[in-house]
């Protein structure tokens, strides 16, 4: 494992604390143990799997209790690090390998001369708050040239199955150094889930396709790239209900349009032209912001949207007990449901949780998605492969 130094003695079935020098997480004994963590710093990790920090061997054996049982799983899920983390993209640079970087997010789109600009604003923690969303008008802007973002219409018709991010970079013939797939993962994500779903429109002669949309965050001020579905879905009236208890009251019941595409900073450009970026295949994406739990507002929504499926990016099932009476309206309603999550393990609680109010197992399994987001998260717990949107499961 890179930047392991040593080992210590185990304390269980292949386990050893190993050295790696400064703390980056904090120790996952914290809490359990009486005694404070040893000098503040979890310097440490779990030789067994790596993926968990301590701060001292005593407070290994306080957790071992706790993680016996789940640390062979964190071990194969560490062994796709590798395979998550392979981006055919030119503009990522090697991971930053240090958690106690808050900004290491602010620190990339500085790189890429992005940095609270735009669609941009709220991709870290420093644009969320210079930006809430109860304020924030709806932002349309790339901020990048022409060549570099899908500002209009595409060169040639969407093919019958998009399977990577370099099948839709080269259908929308942009350059591998472009980042908009940090942006668009969320409108690929949901497409890549329309697609495991069958729900595709083109395939069974719809010309609307509903989608309520639980749970959505800083999406709600990046909503101009869903104007992206307008392309992946020619000809078809797309209309979403977000709902989520992170919807401002001050904006509960808008109806968001989205008839063009986010523009890009060329002026002469044809995308700032009424004509350029118009709805050539009448395409439209229609936004409805709802405030509260799914299961709260389920019965007003339903009243005039029934959907084809639901999704829940990054939803947390495990997290939140909220999710529980949700996931039960689900059930009951048999209309198909996908949930993404950050890590493999979040994806595999969920599972569980799904399964023991449903009593039948995942329709969709655990895979991984090949439109997450091209950048790790860096506010994980643990050291596992952590990405936004990047495992799919559904009921």
């Amino acid at each position: 494992m890179v930047g392991f130094t040593g080992r210590l003695d185990s304390v269980g079935p292949s386990q050893a604390l190993v050295l790696i020098g400064p703390g980056w997480l904090p120790c996952a004994a914290k809490g359990l143990a009486a005694e404070p963590c040893f000098g503040g710093v979890a310097d440490r990790r779990c030789g067994g799997c790596g993926a968990v920090a301590y701060c001292s061997r005593a407070h290994q054996v306080i957790h071992w209790r706790v993680h016996k049982e789940e640390c062979k799983r964190f071990a194969e899920q560490m062994r796709r690090i590798d395979v998550l983390s392979q981006f055919p993209f030119t503009f990522l640079e090697p991971p930053a390998v240090n958690h106690e970087l808050s900004s290491a997010r602010c620190l990339f789109l500085q790189s890429i001369k992005l940095h609270q600009k735009g669609l941009w604003k709220s991709e870290c923690i420093c644009g969320r708050d210079a930006a809430p969303v109860k304020d924030l008008s709806i932002e349309d802007e790339w901020n990048l040239q022409s060549s570099l973002c899908p500002c209009t219409e595409p060169r040639n018709p969407v093919p019958s199955v998009l399977a990577s991010w370099e099948d839709y970079y080269e259908w929308r013939s942009l350059p591998l150094h472009s980042p908009v797939a940090v942006l668009l993962h969320w409108p690929l994500s949901l497409y890549h889930c329309i697609q495991l779903s069958r729900q595709t429109p083109r395939d069974d002669g719809q010309d609307t396709l509903c989608i309520h949309y639980l749970g959505p965050e800083k999406e709600l001020l990046q909503l101009a790239a869903f104007g992206e579905l307008r392309a992946l879905f020619p000809g078809v009236q797309i209309h979403i209900e977000l709902v989520g208890p992170e919807v401002p009251q001050s904006r509960d019941g808008e109806v968001v349009n989205i008839s063009r595409y986010a523009c890009c900073s060329d002026e002469s450009c044809c995308c700032k032209s009424s004509i350029g970026s118009k709805d050539l295949s009448c395409t439209a994406v229609t936004l409805k912001l709802w405030k509260g739990f799914y299961h709260e507002r389920c019965s007003d929504i339903m009243k005039d949207s029934t959907p084809h499926l639901i999704f829940a990016p990054n939803a947390g099932v495990a997290a939140y007990p909220s999710w529980m009476p949700t996931i039960e309206i689900i059930r009951r309603t048999g209309i198909p449901a996908i949930f993404t999550d950050f890590c493999e393990e979040a994806a595999h609680l969920a599972s569980c949780c799904i399964s023991s109010i449903t009593g039948q197992p995942l329709k969709i399994p655990i895979q991984v998605n090949p439109f997450r987001q091209p950048v790790a998260a860096d506010n994980s717990a643990l050291y596992l492969p952590c990405y936004s949107n990047c495992f799919v499961l559904g009921m």
